[in-house]
């Protein structure tokens, strides 16, 4: 089944054998015939949808360079950084622990805080700075339908509490020092001073 979903997910190979198999039956069927057209529409159609469907696979998170941030639950302060980065990590179905492992590793070593000449070249643990975690199932909103999101994407809580502890811990394993973290499906505010302003999204399908 793994190796099945690796086949299904990867577009770039779905592009290239669907359309290989596309030349493959054109040199076959007569190119003057409506049914050959068709056929080859089908193909080249499938194989461009197949980057958009196929591959779903996308745990994402988006980053903030901050000077501070505070995270409270039930107006008490639940945890807090000076100078880092506060993450928002959304999970979804089928995201698994490489998605979460290339994540953290591409987090830590960010080159995004200044150096002594004011250039992005720094990285989180370059500052000795600090993380805060916090899990966002809303990155996986839906809105193309309607005007209320769907989370149907979102990973059940089985599935994303686990990925979210090993997320946390792949980071504090590069760290050498504990993240701060939210709490999984609290209702939760954050206070946040972003520095520059520094925002960047990334997830695990693009990997840019």
């Amino acid at each position: 089944m793994a190796e099945m979903k690796k086949l299904i997910g990867d577009p770039d190979r779905n592009r290239t054998c669907i359309k290989s198999l596309g030349n493959f039956y054109s040199i076959r069927l007569t190119t003057g015939s409506e049914a050959a057209k068709l056929i080859l529409k089908f193909i080249y159609f499938i194989a461009d949808l197949s980057k958009f469907q196929l591959y779903i696979r996308q745990m994402r998170l988006v980053i903030q360079r901050v000077l501070m941030a505070e995270l409270m639950i039930q107006s008490k302060i639940q945890d807090s950084i000076q100078n880092g980065l506060l993450v928002l990590l959304g999970i979804c179905e089928d995201d698994e622990k490489e998605d979460a492992t290339w994540l953290a590793n591409k987090l830590v070593q960010l080159r995004i805080f200044s150096d002594a000449d004011g250039k992005m070249n720094l990285s989180v643990i370059d500052t000795n700075g600090s993380l805060l975690i916090v899990s966002q199932f809303t990155l996986f909103a839906e809105t193309k339908k309607g005007n209320r999101p769907s989370f149907i994407r979102a990973a059940k809580p089985a599935i994303a509490i686990p990925l979210y502890a090993y997320f946390i811990g792949q980071c504090d394993l590069q760290m050498g020092k504990k993240s701060a973290t939210g709490v999984f499906g609290a209702d939760m505010q954050i206070h946040l001073t972003n520095d520059g302003p520094v925002t960047i999204v990334m997830d695990s399908k693009n990997r840019e």
